[in-house]
C-alpha cells in the first residue's frame, strides 16, 4: 500500500514537471529580435547650451536612431529606417544657430520610414489645498525647461542621464534618464515595464524640487511631434490586463499611438503604466497614480522655437501637447518625500504585449493541477483495489 502511494505521488510530481516545462515553452518564448547598438555623444566637446546623444540601434535590415539633446526643452527623437547603413549628418553651425530648419538629417533621406519626437516642455506646479488633485486652478508660474541649466550627459553603456535645475533658484533638479535596447527585457526599477530591441525607455524625476505650498502638487507637459503620421490627436488607449506581478496593483497600461488613418497599423508609439513613484527605489507603499489630459494640437513653430531638436529635423512639425498630473485626492503631497518618478517608452511598431509570465502559470499549474491529479489517481487506485478484491476465490459454505 505505501509503495504504490509513493509511486503516485512520484507520477504526479512527474506530471507537474512536464506540463510547467510545457507551459514555460509557450509562455516565455518572448521577441528574440535584436539590434546592436553604437553610442556616440556629439560633439567631442560640450556644445554651448546643450548636448546631442545618438544611439544607433542596427537590426538585420532597418536600422533605429534615437536622438537625446538638450539644446533648449530636452526632446526625444526616434527615427526608423529601411537601411542598416543609415546615418545621422549635422550641420553644426546651422544646428547651434537653430535658425533653419534641416541641419540634422538621415541619409538617405528616401530610406526613413517614420520619425516622432517628444519634447518634455513645462513642469507645472499647482496648490491642492482642498485635496482634489483636479488641476484647474492655483498654479504657480511654470518651470519652462527650456530654460532649465543642464548638466553635461552621464553615460553608462547605451544609457544616458541628463539632469537640471531651474536658472535662478539653482535648488534642486529634474533628471531625465534614456535608455535603449538591444534586446527584449525589463530593468530591475519600478515600473518594470516590457521593453523590446524596437523600443527605449526614459524616466523622468524630480528630486529635491523646492515646493511653493505644503500642498503643491506636480504635473508634467509633453508635446508629441511628428511629420506625415504624428501621434494620436484626440485619444490615449488604455489597455488592461490580469497580471501585476510586475507593478503591484497596477493593471493597464496607457498607449499614445501613430497610426496611418486611424487604422489597426501601428508606426509607433509612446507607452506607460499610470503609476508614479515617491522614493527612488520604491515599493508598493511609495506609488501614487497618475493621469494624462487628452492631448491637443499645439502651434509646431512654439515647438519648433523651444527645442533645437525639433527646429533642425522637421520643416513643417505636427505637434500634440498632453499633460500627466502625479497623485490624485487622499495621496500624500510632494513634501512627503520631494521626489516623484514617471517612466515611459517609445518606439516603433506594435507595443510591447504583458503576457502572464511562466511563474504565474506554474503556480496556476501546481494549484488547480495537483487536486485534480490526485483525484484522478485516488479514484483510479480503489477502483484497481476493488476489482481485484472481487476476483479474488470465496469458498462455499
Amino acid at each position: 500500500m505505501a509503495a504504490a502511494e509513493t509511486a503516485g505521488t512520484g507520477r504526479v510530481f512527474v506530471i507537474l514537471v512536464v506540463v510547467f516545462s510545457l507551459c514555460e515553452s509557450l509562455f516565455s518564448g518572448g521577441d528574440s529580435y535584436k539590434r546592436e547598438l553604437t553610442v556616440t555623444l556629439y560633439p567631442n566637446s560640450t556644445p554651448s547650451g546643450g548636448e546631442l546623444l545618438h544611439v544607433k540601434a542596427v537590426g538585420g535590415n532597418d536600422t533605429l536612431h534615437f536622438l537625446f539633446c538638450s539644446q533648449g526643452a530636452p526632446t526625444l527623437l526616434m527615427v526608423h529606417t529601411n537601411s542598416s547603413s543609415s546615418t545621422v549628418k549635422v550641420n553644426w553651425t546651422e544646428f547651434l544657430a537653430r535658425n533653419t530648419s534641416g541641419s540634422l538629417t538621415v541619409e538617405p533621406q528616401s530610406s526613413v520610414l517614420y520619425s516622432t519626437a517628444v519634447v518634455f516642455s513645462r513642469l507645472l506646479e499647482y496648490d491642492d489645498e482642498n485635496d482634489t488633485a483636479e488641476a484647474k486652478s492655483n498654479f504657480f508660474p511654470a518651470y519652462e525647461l527650456k530654460d532649465f541649466i543642464w548638466t553635461q550627459m552621464n553615460l553608462s553603456d547605451s544609457t544616458a542621464t541628463l539632469c537640471g535645475s531651474p536658472p535662478r533658484s539653482g535648488k534642486g533638479s529634474l533628471c531625465l534618464q534614456l535608455s535603449v535596447f538591444g534586446s527584449e527585457g525589463r530593468v530591475d526599477l519600478c515600473p518594470r515595464l516590457l521593453h523590446s530591441a524596437n523600443s527605449s525607455q526614459l524616466e523622468v524625476w524630480i528630486n529635491g524640487l523646492p515646493p511653493r505650498s505644503n500642498t503643491s502638487r506636480f504635473m508634467l507637459e509633453l508635446e508629441g511631434v511628428g511629420g506625415a503620421y504624428p501621434l494620436s490627436m484626440n485619444r490615449v488607449d488604455v489597455r488592461k490586463f490580469i497580471d501585476d506581478e510586475y507593478a503591484p496593483s497596477i493593471f493597464q497600461v496607457s498607449l499614445w499611438v501613430s497610426s496611418p488613418n486611424n487604422d489597426s497599423d501601428i508606426l509607433g508609439f509612446v507607452q506607460w503604466k499610470p503609476v508614479a513613484y515617491r522614493k527612488s527605489h520604491p515599493s508598493l507603499e511609495d506609488a501614487t497614480p497618475c493621469r494624462n489630459s487628452d492631448p491637443q494640437q499645439q502651434n509646431g513653430n512654439s515647438t519648433s522655437a523651444s527645442s533645437a531638436l525639433i527646429k533642425a529635423f522637421y520643416s513643417d512639425p505636427v505637434a500634440m501637447g498632453m499633460n500627466v498630473s502625479f497623485g490624485i485626492a487622499g495621496e500624500p503631497y510632494y513634501n512627503s518625500t520631494m521626489f516623484l518618478s514617471w517612466t515611459m517608452l517609445m518606439g516603433v511598431g506594435s507595443p510591447p504585449v504583458d503576457s502572464i509570465s511562466p511563474m504565474v502559470i506554474g503556480i496556476l499549474t501546481a494549484g488547480l493541477g495537483i487536486p485534480i491529479v490526485l483525484l484522478l489517481g485516488g479514484g483510479a487506485f480503489i477502483l484497481i483495489a476493488k476489482k481485484r478484491e472481487s476476483s479474488g476465490y470465496e469458498p462455499i459454505n
